[in-house]
């Protein structure tokens, strides 16, 4: 983490990872996109998400999320920033010529062999079915279907273990406490990811939430009544309700959101705690 003199009040309160472990400035070109910017609005202009617009310009990486290149050993070439997630990626040069971004973990570095196999060995960086990991193991970058690539434990610091396998499943406790089964014949990597200090940012200023795209929000009962629940009043007023509401009227606080009949239930053994 690194921490500025505070020779501005903006500067006093910012801090900013430390990118020393980065071995490279400018991507693969080969490997990215072009990314627009749709400011929360969707096909007819109207917004749907609110505070997102403006930011700066991003390119973005083609990550490999799959990684099923079985039993082609790679390299890992670089070790480099990503705009569009919070964790590092690495670069990988297969034996067969084929380059590909991945999910860097933690401790991974330029030089070090990956490899997907059923039988690669327990490092990190290595992928392999849950059937092949050992218990208590750390993993990233987790499928919740074979061949779907991997969806749980994708941001910067968070890993999942594996805690238990019975009758074609493994149990997994999420980063949320949560334990979820999964088939054994999914694929996850070893390690956790990297950038774990990603939480302790301090942003600093306003502007440089606007350098990331997020725009500025306004609280409801700083707003008129045609605006919001919580709007309107003589001076400074409580929301004058018994619960607060969102801006379209819903209840905001306490309010279970998850279907009930959603299909993976089955699959929750254990809900997350509340903190």
């Amino acid at each position: 983490m690194k921490i500025y003199r505070p020779t501005t009040p903006g500067r006093r309160q910012m801090s900013v990872v430390d990118f020393s472990v980065l071995t490279k400035s400018k991507p693969e070109k080969r490997l990215t996109a072009g990314l627009r910017s749709h400011a929360g609005r969707n096909s007819q202009g109207r917004i749907t998400v609110r505070h997102q617009g403006g930011g700066h310009k991003k390119q973005y990486r083609l990550v490999d999320f799959k990684q099923d290149k079985f039993e082609v050993p790679g390299k890992v070439v670089s070790i480099e920033y990503d705009p569009n997630r919070t964790s590092f990626i690495a670069l990988v040069n297969y034996k067969d010529g084929d380059k590909r971004y991945i999910l860097a973990p933690q401790n991974l570095k330029v030089g070090d062999a990956v490899l997907t196999s059923e039988s690669a060995p327990f490092e990190t960086g290595n992928r392999l079915p849950l059937s092949k990991i050992p218990l208590g193991t750390f993993i990233h970058n987790i499928e919740l279907s074979p061949n779907k690539g991997g969806q749980l434990a994708r941001s910067a610091g968070s890993s999942v273990q594996l805690l238990s396998r019975e009758g074609g499943y493994a149990n997994l406790v999420l980063p949320s406490s949560e334990i979820r089964r999964v088939q054994e014949n999914c694929l996850a990597s070893i390690g956790v990811l990297s950038n774990p200090e990603h939480n302790l940012v301090s942003i600093g200023k306003a502007g440089r939430s606007r350098w990331m795209g997020v725009r500025p929000t306004v609280r409801g009962s700083a707003m008129n009544p045609v605006d919001h629940p919580h709007g309107g009043g003589e001076g400074r007023q409580p929301i004058g309700l018994k619960f607060p509401k969102t801006p379209w009227g819903k209840h905001a606080l306490g309010v279970k959101t998850r279907r009930k009949k959603k299909l993976s239930n089955k699959f929750i053994i254990s809900r997350r705690k509340k903190k």
